[in-house]
């Protein structure tokens, strides 16, 4: 991801996530296509249910080319040695496993820091060295106390679709993790990214000096 906060209300980008279960990663790469021939995306994570699945190597070969090929960062949860050996862009882990997953994957590697509804977590997660935190979609509050402080971004998280977004970009949050509200549109993952895309571009217009 690039994070800019020169505009910390008005770049607010779209951060897609995985299904829990992908049975067939070649399949599912043509969903991705889609969904990144949409419109600007920043980054997609790849969920690990179990981590230790061995078919999680396999998933992530098929996908990662899907978005490094188009410069959307290719971030990997809950696993920073997979992370490094698979050549992804970032991982992403909880509060306590921060410090050691950027001991493993370095300088050069995105860490993401979940940290649900808790101020007191986000704070360890950037003094842990995090790159982003990532917040409950719920919590508008946590969202615009951070944006209102903080210079790390903040991810907003959670079942996120087109018709409740708006209040999450309004609070502050710089990116929106989607997952079902993109692969599960009515009109397709192509047509949901267009349609997010749309979002973001109205709030940053109302954003913009008059």
């Amino acid at each position: 991801m690039q994070y800019t906060h020169t505009m910390p209300h008005q770049t607010c980008r779209l951060y897609l996530v995985s299904p829990e279960r992908i049975d067939d990663p070649t399949i599912f790469a043509g969903d991705l296509r889609a969904a990144l021939d949409g419109g600007d995306v920043a980054a997609f994570l790849l969920q690990t249910v179990d981590a230790n699945d061995p078919t999680i190597a396999h998933i992530a070969d098929v996908l990662r080319p899907v978005c490094q090929q188009r410069d959307v960062a290719f971030v990997l949860s809950g696993r920073p040695d997979l992370a490094v050996k698979l050549d992804s862009d970032g991982v992403q882990v909880d509060v306590a496993s921060c410090m050691e997953a950027r001991r493993i994957v370095g300088p050069e590697r995105q860490v993401g820091v979940v940290a649900p509804s808790s101020r007191h977590l986000a704070m360890e997660a950037a003094e842990a060295g995090a790159d982003y935190v990532a917040f409950d979609t719920a919590d508008l509050e946590l969202i615009a106390w951070w944006a209102g402080l903080f210079e790390i971004p903040c991810v907003a998280t959670g079942d996120i679709t087109v018709d409740n977004a708006k209040p999450l970009i309004a609070a502050g949050a710089d990116f929106i993790a989607v997952g079902n509200g993109v692969w599960h549109h009515k009109d397709g993952p192509e047509a949901a990214v267009r349609a997010f895309n749309a979002l973001l571009a109205a709030r940053s217009e109302e954003c913009l000096p008059r």
